[in-house]
């Protein structure tokens, strides 16, 4: 389903959820359902580079790799790092990817 998504060029799974999850501070049941769905709202909230560096940090990449790939010298690559993951835990993006009761009307 999302084999061509940025997060697949880095990851071997759709684990996505798992990792926002973790980073959110949600459970898994809060969590939007559908993968397509989920990722669309993760590509709304994130920037590209954001994503990318998601996708990329998530995959266990090195912090040589990420800095090659981004143009980053060692405090940019950790700015940035600290403003990806402040992104996701603040309540505005968080509450985005938990699944309410008429996303799921929607679904059936």
């Amino acid at each position: 389903m999302l084999e061509n998504s940025v997060w697949r060029q880095y990851n071997n799974e759709n684990s996505f959820r798992e990792m926002l999850a973790k980073f959110c501070r949600l459970s898994l049941v809060d969590i939007i359902e559908d993968e397509k769905d989920l990722y669309a709202v993760l590509k709304a909230k994130l920037t590209k580079k954001e994503l990318r560096l998601f996708a990329m940090d998530s995959a266990g990449m090195s912090d040589d790799e990420l800095k090659a790939e981004f143009s980053y010298d060692d405090d940019e690559l950790e700015k940035a790092k600290f403003k990806l993951y402040k992104k996701l835990k603040q309540d505005k993006v968080r509450l985005s990817f938990r699944a309410t009761e008429s996303h799921e009307e929607n679904l059936y």
